[in-house]
C-alpha cells in the first residue's frame, strides 16, 4: 500500500494511476488523514436482453427437412 500526500499526488498523478492499474493500493493523504483511495474501475459485463435478436435471424423453410445425402439411411 502506497501512501502519498495530496501535493505529491498532483505532481505524480499519471504514475499513481499506473500503479493502481497494476494492482497496487494507492492512498492519498490530506492533513495526515487518508482521503482518497485509487482503485481501477472494473469493466461492467452487459448481459444480452432476452429477445434482442428477434427478427434478425432467418431460417429457410426446409431447415429441418431430410438431407439428400442421408436418404439411404432412412
Amino acid at each position: 500500500m502506497q501512501q502519498i500526500t495530496l501535493t505529491e499526488a498532483s505532481q505524480h498523478l499519471s504514475d499513481l494511476v499506473e500503479a493502481a492499474l497494476g494492482g497496487e493500493e494507492v492512498i492519498i493523504m490530506k492533513d495526515n488523514q487518508p482521503v482518497i483511495k485509487l482503485t481501477p474501475v472494473l469493466p461492467v459485463k452487459v448481459r444480452p436482453k432476452f429477445g434482442s435478436a428477434k427478427g434478425k435471424v432467418k431460417m429457410s423453410d426446409d431447415f429441418d427437412a431430410p438431407l439428400e445425402e442421408f436418404k439411404d439411411y432412412m
